[in-house]
């Protein structure tokens, strides 16, 4: 399963897909402004989510 983890306090969690009950995978999309967002998605139904925040930050994914 996928952690993703704070690098500044340490918090971590486990995220899965409610619909498919897979891990997600790490990921970024591009927006209109052409600049990239960390998102987390689910390799099976290619949901999206933004990654999960923490400490003002986003979370890193550890694989």
């Amino acid at each position: 399963m996928e952690t993703y983890s704070c690098e500044k306090c340490g918090m971590s969690v486990n995220a899965t897909c409610g619909k498919c009950d897979v891990p997600l995978e790490n990921g970024h999309i591009t927006i209109d402004d052409g600049s990239q967002v960390q998102v987390s998605k689910c390799p099976s139904c290619e949901g999206k989510i933004k990654s999960p925040l923490c400490c003002g930050e986003d979370m890193t994914c550890s694989v």
